[in-house]
């Protein structure tokens, strides 16, 4: 009795690949069809180990399914081959049928591709016909074909490692391969289509359910409710997609219903409002923003959330209110501009300079020696002997652990050695009293909205023009050298000395600045007091005929 040309074939074996054939068109789920199919490998074709790699959208393969050796599976498991590299070794080696066979002497190359691999250990062979460690067998799957046509595409491979007899398969062993790959491959291609239609059964009752529901238990209210409401998807791609609107919104946003289906919130959001709705929760979510109506502008709304699911703990939508706040909203930051602005000049005033100059601040010292300066830069406080720990004591300041505050610095006395800081240009008019008694008060106030009008036209979008009090102005200039800063004043002071026009008549007002630097370290008012006195200094240094002409 031979076992490797014309083999006596026991009953129990073809019952067996019967079975097995049997159940992987019976499974539950594609990935139990896999592991079958696997498992029938080693169980019914008498296989050591066998890996079912699967194709996947976008054609590489991943190893769906592994049977024979846990070690592997563990290892290899959902580890993914690319095409390429697959198709290379499908076309290499010897074809037995479909089968592809590659013998240990030239699949030594295969060795270091981007395959997942697992190497068995074993004897060399004593005879030509038996098993190499290093050979490799493969059965790749097709899609079925149409009746009487060509086979489809690669649905996957089933890699086998040695035969249980130790021999490279025979011919009825290689024929019983290549037919179990062609029934796993219907199996497979039949799960996944069983799947498909599940999803799309699923999908469609879930569907009748969210209209029953939103019809049923909201129509009424959701409808005729005087403040716009809006139904919108939760979850899965189109999270925030708004199914449904009521005449309320509508007429909110001067957008018909058909339209806004379209979109979502997040479209209809300001730009600068967008990161506040990411934030808002769906659940009991709050929020204030500004939301696009159909000509272009935008209105403040109050936006509450709330989830909606039916009886059976089905669907589940957003239910979004929405409430006009436009005229409280207008309020608030008219309110509040008035609170941080100058009525006068419209510049921010004296506690919004402070806000600002403090926000660029921190108690840190302004001048470190380096090595201290690197242990600041990566959050450990300087000289303490738990520098590398999370726990910094109660004596930390606030700088100390994970600092990410830009410490803000000053150029050095004495010449110019290009470092770049930030300048606060104290400006102080000269000659403005004088104005005011000889023309009144109507003419002083015209003179200080024309100086605020040039010097916020003389310096950069990111720099700050306020008016301290009276005829005293500041200016923060960040990313100035001493040089810079000397220019900037010299040029801002060209363009206050030019005539001003107040209550019928040219006036001319000069300016004395002062350029101070602000560093962590210092307080709001330690900054502006130093280029106060700075300001006082450079005013006495001039002759007093010549202050008015600047």
């Amino acid at each position: 009795m031979e076992t490797d040309q014309e083999p006596y074939v026991p009953l129990a074996s073809l019952r067996q690949l019967h079975q097995v054939m049997a159940e992987m068109n019976t499974a539950r789920s594609q990935a139990d069809t896999l592991q079958i199919v696997a498992d029938g490998a080693v169980g019914a074709l008498g296989y050591e180990m066998a890996c079912v790699n699967l194709v996947r959208p976008d054609g590489d393969l991943v190893v769906a399914a592994v049977s024979g050796n846990s070690a592997a599976e563990a290892l290899i498991t959902g580890r993914t081959g690319s095409r390429e590299s697959w198709d290379r070794r499908l076309g290499m080696g010897e074809l037995w049928g479909d089968l592809v066979f590659i013998p240990h002497t030239e699949g030594w190359v295969l060795d270091d591709d981007d395959v997942p691999q697992w190497y068995s250990d074993g004897p060399a062979p004593r005879f030509p016909e038996e098993w190499h460690p290093g050979d490799r067998l493969f059965a790749p799957m097709y899609a079925p074909g149409a009746q009487g046509g060509a086979r489809g595409g690669l649905l996957g491979v089933i890699s086998v490692d040695r035969p249980v007899t130790g021999r490279r398969p025979g011919a009825w062993g290689r024929e019983a391969l290549q037919m179990y790959a062609f029934q796993a491959a219907i199996a497979i291609s039949n799960a996944h289509l069983r799947a498909n239609m599940q999803r799309a059964l699923v999908r469609l009752e879930r569907d009748q359910q969210a209209l029953r529901a939103s019809e049923e238990s909201f129509r009424q209210s959701f409808e005729y409710a005087p403040s716009g409401m809006a139904i919108a998807e939760m979850g899965g791609d189109q999270h925030g997609r708004i199914l449904r609107t009521n005449d309320a919104l509508c007429r909110l946003l001067g957008r018909p219903a058909s339209a806004m289906r379209r979109y979502s919130f997040s479209d209809l959001v300001h730009p600068e409002d967008i990161g506040t709705l990411m934030r808002t929760s769906a659940e009991g979510g709050r929020a204030e923003l500004r939301l696009a109506r159909r000509d272009g502008s935008y209105v403040w709304v109050s936006l509450r959330n709330s989830v909606v699911a039916d009886a059976a703990d089905g669907p589940r939508f957003l239910l979004t209110h929405v409430e006009d706040i436009e005229e409280r909203k207008g309020r608030e930051l008219q309110l509040a501009h008035r609170a941080s602005h100058d009525s006068l000049t419209g510049l921010p005033n004296s506690a919004e300079l402070r806000s600002r100059l403090a926000a660029r601040l921190c108690r840190r010292p302004a001048h470190l020696d380096p090595l201290e300066s690197l242990d600041a830069a990566y959050g450990h406080p300087a000289g303490s002997g738990d520098a590398h720990g999370f726990d910094f004591g109660p004596g930390a300041e606030p700088y100390d652990a994970f600092d990410h505050h830009v410490h803000t610095v000053a150029p050095e006395q004495g010449p110019d050695d290009g470092t770049k800081g930030l300048a606060v240009l104290f400006c102080d008019l000269d000659g403005f009293k004088s104005i005011n008694d000889r023309f009144g008060h109507n003419a002083g106030d015209a003179v200080l909205i024309e100086v605020a009008r040039r010097l916020s036209g003389g310096v950069r979008d990111g720099d700050t023009v306020a008016r301290l009090g009276g005829d005293e102005f500041v200016i923060l200039a960040d990313g100035l050298g001493q040089a810079d800063a000397a220019d900037l004043a010299v040029r801002l002071r060209g363009e206050i000395i030019q005539p001003i026009r107040a209550e019928g008549r040219a006036v001319r007002v000069g300016a004395s600045f002062g350029i101070g630097w602000a560093h962590c370290g210092m307080t709001a008012d330690e900054v502006l007091k130093s280029a106060d006195e700075r300001m006082y200094v450079e005013k006495r240094s001039r002759p007093k005929q010549h202050r008015r002409a600047g």
